[in-house]
């Protein structure tokens, strides 16, 4: 497991640092590190690394959630408002929509097939959006008009989304009833993680605050491990609570952590997001590389040109959605399609369910793997490139009073 390890981190930086020289972003290198590593290419990864693979990159996905969560101001999301909230549903609810349109024609599915298909497609990927969407919050490209908030806001909600309507597909796929209780479960699990989140990330403030008032001072590295170890109970939570309350451990998180930025000084939420954000360099390479290890190039190539074409379509239809979403906003001309950029990137919740279908035995399985993995290879590259080239040219910056 050690080598495994070293292989991941020394390649996975060394391939990002090459993509960086080159102007191409770090994940490009991270992606193809895991690919050739992986065990359907040179096969140089410990069984064990791949055996805890879902929970090594879960782990990486709740840092990155911290650090967005202790960036984010409460202040500029109630600026945002409507638009915030059709973010959330409204642009995968279209690209799922492009799915039950096109994919039975295409791969011959029936609608229920279409619909897995393109609830496995639809979720946009926090682990590429996030980072950048922190680092546009710091440079303050955007903030004058909360877009970065915007879309780190709708990106967290977006996946809760997606996740609830997967399962509930996929148990019309083996051939159960769709429930209406399952739809309720959506905004019920949104609305119980995020109240969670905050109350929790209230109660670490007043206990952090106490402690310095009785002058037992905790260090911010003791801080950040005991926000760890509550963040990975928190998602915990998500499973044991499931037979009870539908509840979001990952928006819970991201809660918390906005939070307790709000009730703590400027300074110490300042540190702790500078110490979140030091070890989302090390989570950053676990993450994208895992993910290019889940990556079985066999099934791309079954996939074809049929795959590209559904998923170009499925970009339009995302793409109008998100559009849709900034109607009668502030936002405008090419602020308006950097927000449909942003919402581009695929990768996480891709590599994290998009093997199931075919785990299970589903006839559909193999090609909805196949398109998740496509999707993953174009999508996560082109976003990111489309962000990073784009923001400072499409995207105002906010002057300091001082300037």
């Amino acid at each position: 497991m050690l080598t495994s390890l070293s292989f991941i981190f020394l390649l996975g930086l060394a391939m990002a640092a090459v993509c960086q020289k080159v102007r191409l972003p770090r994940i490009i290198g991270m992606l193809v590190t895991g690919i050739l590593l992986g065990p359907y290419v040179l096969g140089l990864l410990d069984d064990k690394i791949l055996s805890v693979s879902a929970d090594l990159r879960q782990m990486a996905l709740i840092i990155i959630l911290l650090k967005a969560g202790l960036s984010l101001d409460l202040a500029d999301l109630k600026k945002v408002g409507r638009p915030a909230i059709l973010m959330s549903f409204l642009p995968a609810s279209m690209e799922i929509l492009a799915f039950i349109l096109f994919s039975p024609t295409l791969f011959h599915f029936s609608f229920a097939e279409a619909a897995l298909m393109g609830s496995v497609l639809a979720a946009v990927s926090p682990a590429v959006v996030v980072p950048r969407m922190v680092h546009l919050i710091e440079q303050k490209y955007g903030t004058q008009k909360s877009i970065p908030q915007l879309i780190m806001a709708g990106a967290s909600c977006d996946d809760v989304f997606i996740i609830v309507l997967f399962s509930t597909f996929m148990t019309m796929v083996q051939g159960g009833e769709m429930k209406l209780t399952n739809l309720i479960q959506i905004p019920v699990s949104i609305l119980s993680g995020i109240a969670f989140g905050i109350l929790v990330g209230y109660g670490l403030a007043m206990f952090f605050e106490k402690a310095y008032q009785r002058k037992h001072y905790v260090r911010n590295s003791t801080k950040v491990i005991v926000i760890l170890g509550i963040s990975f109970m928190l998602v915990s939570l998500e499973t044991w609570c499931s037979p009870w309350l539908p509840f979001s451990g990952l928006l819970a998180v991201t809660a918390m952590a906005a939070t307790l930025k709000m009730k703590s000084t400027v300074f110490v939420s300042k540190r702790l997001s500078e110490k979140f954000g030091k070890l989302w360099i090390a989570a950053e390479v676990i993450l994208f590389v895992l993910v290019g290890a889940a990556v079985d190039l066999r099934y791309t190539l079954t996939a074809g040109p049929v795959a590209l074409v559904m998923i170009f379509v499925a970009l339009i239809f995302r793409a109008a959605g998100v559009l849709l979403c900034l109607i009668k906003t502030p936002i405008q001309g090419k602020e308006r399609w950097f927000c449909v950029t942003a919402y581009m990137p695929k990768a996480t919740v891709q590599a994290a369910i998009g093997g199931v279908a075919l785990g299970m035995g589903l006839a559909c399985g193999q090609m909805i793997l196949s398109v998740a993995v496509i999707a993953i290879l174009i999508t996560a590259p082109v976003g990111a490139i489309g962000i990073d080239c784009t923001y400072q040219h499409w995207l105002t910056q906010e002057k300091n009073d001082c300037q």
